[in-house]
């Protein structure tokens, strides 16, 4: 990038700081402005003020015609209204510091139907859960002990808490051991999605792995930081690939294993249990009962 881009992209990563946003979503609309400033020095825009509706408007087709570079096809829809806010955010800073020539935030969205989105749902059996877990123990054998206790340890805290808790990537980046409370048996998510904090209350299942995992292991390392996750999240992620080498179910190593398909499992699950969906509502953290209901479909 050059000097007046990257001053500016800095700046815009301050003031979304200023604003309250979330680490994870400070880091998610980072990376998305920066593929857009890269964009539009690919079109011979040099300069911010430059930048014009135009611009805007082209990239947003582009866009929606760019190929996925991980998995082929086009760009899903999430992904799309995610560039979309990160834009939007990023034209209402420009207007903040002064720069009136700047575009309008367009406010476009996508919709995506229902039936897309059930599609798109995937989801493991208890079974499957149950068979990654018993083979933690199976994974990292090259590795030398404490390598591989690490990445054993954390695999273990994945399950209790993507699975067991139903959390969210970013809430699982952004916890730290203060928000692990032991005598009220709760989690503390701070600055959720929408910038919600909420409250979890621990399973006596998840309580013992936590419980195991911070004072047997997390509490006997010198970290600089106190997150909970000694390794950031996009290795924790990673070490489920790892994970699902060890199986011997070929079903089981095709499907798609990521810490967000943990959270829909624990969902189906619990409303195959019988949770009413209002509960598992407010065990997701969603803030509408239309968003809980898509599992319904689904089972």
């Amino acid at each position: 990038m050059t000097r007046n881009f990257t001053e500016i992209w800095t700046e815009y990563v301050r003031w979304l700081d200023t604003l309250g946003f979330s680490n994870g979503l400070i880091y998610d609309y980072k990376g998305r402005i920066k593929d857009f400033i890269e964009w539009l020095e690919s079109n011979q825009v040099s300069d911010i003020k430059n930048f014009t509706q135009k611009h805007l408007s082209a990239y947003s087709e582009y866009l929606q015609s760019r190929k996925n570079k991980r998995r082929g096809g086009g760009l899903g829809t999430s992904h799309l209204n995610h560039n979309f806010m990160a834009l939007d955010k990023f034209c209402e800073f420009l207007h903040q510091i002064g720069m009136d020539t700047a575009p309008i935030p367009q406010n476009y969205r996508i919709r995506q139907e229902k039936n897309e989105r059930i599609y798109k749902i995937e989801t493991l059996t208890k079974e499957e859960i149950k068979t990654l877990q018993d083979n933690i123990i199976n994974t990292y054998k090259q590795m030398t002990f404490i390598e591989k206790e690490a990445k054993q340890e954390q695999l273990k805290l994945v399950f209790a808490l993507f699975y067991g808790c139903g959390i969210r990537r970013t809430e699982g980046a952004n916890l730290q051991i203060d928000d692990i409370d032991f005598d009220k048996r709760t989690i503390f998510i701070r600055q959720g999605k929408n910038y919600k904090d909420r409250v979890i209350p621990m399973s006596t299942g998840v309580y013992k792995a936590l419980e195991n995992y911070i004072y047997n292991f997390r509490n006997t390392k010198k970290l600089k930081h106190r997150r909970l996750f000694i390794h950031s999240i996009g290795t924790v992620s990673d070490s489920l690939k790892e994970l699902q080498n060890t199986c011997e179910n070929e079903t089981l190593k095709s499907k798609r294993l990521t810490l967000h398909i943990l959270r829909h499992s624990i969902a189906t699950h619990l409303l195959q249990n019988g949770m009413s969906i209002e509960n598992i509502a407010l065990f997701l953290g969603h803030s509408s009962l239309e968003s809980t209901q898509i599992y319904t479909h689904l089972v």
